[in-house]
């Protein structure tokens, strides 16, 4: 049997975890856009926010919280349709009364809630209508409503994002779980992004930051759509022991850590694959590079180049751009040792030591016009390397993003 192997369900299916929906019309009218996760004990928590300087309310409200009561983390409450960003002391007030609902209808401290929202900035919340879906989530409380939870936070996304693995640990076998919505605004640190996660496991919470931090940096910190950082993003963490399975040792913590990131991970690569507008699926692999850092600088330039992503909508070849934009990464090395290759059902070299190679036009255009293909990219001057996913950009991406709020 395999040690970490993928279980069915998300967020809900490690022991101790239900969820509620409700649709308050913050949204649209009649669609769920509230979603309550709730542990039937208190957890311990961590969490990783945007780097963003302009922050949404409820990320200022949860930095708070989780500085004051990492370890008796009771629920999350979230809504779409809202992002409550760049709505002054008001959306702040409004941040705290969505804990305040919450704490009241599950009989436990706003201490104990944290909060997420997404949506449209610069409105303030509708709160009598959101109180009236926290108390109806609440009321709704159930094991089986992890895929209606994931459905409920999205707003442009065209389809719900959830995963679950089990592990096997030393003293036994843990759960983690997971929901997200991402589908724009998508770019590292992080990337409009929420994701909860949730783990039957017992474990401290200043060590639950750790493996959180380092899963995220493997997984939501190497992904791109359209190169913007939200306001909004987070990535919450919650685990309420109720498996009786401790992190015993190193080993236990390097399988749990795994195992978290292979969660991260394909929540994140979900997010990319229904990127706004998107017809491709690119992964980034740059190789050769001085040091891990530079590798992930050029990758990451190259995910957000506008001239490099719409060659891949138009599945153009057109392998002079992504050389172009690796050159104003800010990274010192040789174009003259530079390869590059592209690789879909079959790979294929188009330069060797910065020179073209004698490839067929017809065959490289075959490639870019597949829905998942990857580039690499060798500069040969180190052991440096990086791997990020990224989209394409296309004519749809323009046309959402342009009738968003209208």
């Amino acid at each position: 049997m395999s040690i970490i192997t993928v279980a069915q369900g998300g967020v809900n299916s490690p022991a101790g975890f239900v969820a509620g929906v409700a649709a308050a019309a913050i949204k649209k009218p009649g669609r769920p856009d509230m979603a309550l996760v709730v542990s039937k004990r208190p957890s311990t928590a961590a969490a990783v926010f945007t780097r963003n300087q302009v922050v949404a309310a409820p990320v200022i409200v949860d930095r708070e919280t989780m500085a004051q009561n990492a370890h008796h983390i009771r629920a999350v409450v979230a809504n779409a349709g809202n992002a409550n960003a760049c709505t002054g002391e008001q959306g702040l007030a409004n941040a705290r009364e969505m804990q305040r609902l919450t704490a009241k209808s599950l009989n436990c401290k706003p201490a104990q809630i944290l909060v997420l929202s997404t949506g449209v900035i610069g409105v303030q919340l509708p709160m009598d209508r959101l109180a009236q879906g926290i108390r109806q989530a609440a009321q709704g409380l159930d094991a089986a409503n992890g895929l209606a939870a994931a459905e409920a936070i999205m707003t442009t996304d065209t389809h719900s994002k959830q995963t679950a693995v089990t592990v096997q640990l030393s003293g036994g076998v843990v759960t983690i779980g997971g929901m997200a919505k991402g589908s724009g605004m998508i770019h590292p640190n992080m990337a409009t992004m929420l994701a909860v996660l949730t783990t039957d496991a017992a474990i401290e919470a200043e060590q639950l930051q750790g493996v959180l931090a380092t899963a995220v940096d493997r997984s939501f910190n190497r992904i791109s759509v359209d190169g913007d950082t939200s306001t909004n993003d987070t990535v919450l963490l919650l685990a309420n022991g109720l498996s009786g399975v401790a992190l015993a040792d190193e080993t236990d913590v390097a399988l749990f850590e795994q195992a978290l990131a292979q969660v991260c991970l394909n929540l994140a690569h979900q997010i990319v694959r229904d990127g706004e507008g998107a017809t491709k699926f690119v992964t980034l692999h740059v190789g050769g590079a001085a040091s891990n850092d530079d590798a992930h600088r050029i990758a990451e330039t190259i995910a957000t180049s506008p001239l490099v992503k719409t060659a891949f909508a138009g599945s153009d070849a057109n392998w002079g751009r992504i050389l172009a934009a690796a050159g104003r990464a800010g990274v010192v090395f040789d174009q003259n040792q530079v390869s590059l290759d592209i690789e879909g059902e079959n790979r294929l070299q188009l330069v060797a030591n910065g020179t073209p190679t004698n490839y067929a036009e017809a065959d490289a255009a075959t490639i870019f016009a597949q829905a998942e293909f990857a580039i690499h990219l060798d500069l040969n001057s180190g052991p440096g390397q990086a791997t990020v996913w990224t989209t394409d950009l296309s004519h749809d991406y323009v046309s959402i993003n342009a009738d968003y709020r209208t």
